[in-house]
């Protein structure tokens, strides 16, 4: 799935090891999501979202946790091109056509995730994170903001460590920067209906100049891909702590 250039994953440490992830990538088949412009340059949010998802599944593999990817492309591996080329070949797990209806589509991801963690005998930390990339105005610049169910504790905490260890490395990376990314409750389809905690995370504006940076640079991706595996890793070990 990583590709190629990717395929190897090398072990780092067990840190993550009983935890369990289902990874879910916005969109896809039919469905591009948002979509902004570069140029002559087409940037759709799938494509991002899924290089994003997988990089970030990656980091977690290395670090000993069981991850399932919901989304898949057998084309389409870790790529680090600046313009992702636009492709509808995204299948659902484990193989299934991605319908056009949302409402279909949502349902599709939800009995997906909801049939792997029914047959999950082992594991007491499983999380579904799912990725997104936001389209607004595009002199409105954002930071990643994070979902959570309103009601689920984990989920929030999930949410809020997730964010924290974002802003810390922006304030390490650019100190002065600020961070405006926030948590906060939505009623979103997959947040109600997936068995797991879930957490659903915008990754920045598609149509805005400096989050479409924060997109199309392979360094950047992967950088985003570790700060939230480095989030991740802290909100296991505060579960441990339960």
């Amino acid at each position: 799935m990583f590709g190629k250039d990717f395929e190897l994953v090398n072990l780092t440490d067990y840190q993550l090891r009983g935890s369990i992830f289902y990874l879910v990538s916005g969109h896809g088949g039919p469905d591009p999501g948002a979509m902004g412009k570069i140029g002559n340059n087409i940037l759709c949010e799938d494509e991002y979202a899924y290089d994003v998802t997988l990089r970030f599944g990656r980091e977690l593999l290395r670090h000993g946790a069981k991850v399932y990817f919901i989304i898949r492309d057998l084309h389409d591996g870790i790529r680090n091109d600046l313009y992702l080329r636009s492709s509808k070949d995204e299948v659902c797990f484990p193989g299934n056509e991605i319908p056009l209806n949302q409402v279909k589509r949502l349902k599709q991801r939800v009995d997906a995730i909801n049939t792997l963690f029914r047959s999950e005998k082992l594991g007491s930390y499983k999380r579904c994170i799912e990725l997104h990339v936001d389209a607004r105005e595009t002199k409105k610049n954002i930071d990643l903001f994070f979902y959570y169910h309103e009601g689920s504790k984990n989920g929030e905490r999930l949410a809020s460590t997730l964010r924290g260890a974002i802003e810390r490395k922006y304030q390490l990376k650019q100190p002065g920067r600020g961070y405006s990314g926030d948590v906060s409750t939505r009623g979103l389809y997959m947040l109600e209906k997936t068995i797991p905690t879930a957490v659903f995370i915008e990754l920045g504006n598609i149509n805005h100049f400096r989050d479409q940076q924060r997109l199309i640079y392979e360094n950047n991706r992967q950088a985003l891909a570790k700060w939230l595996c480095e989030g991740v890793i802290e909100d296991f070990q505060k579960s441990k702590k339960d």
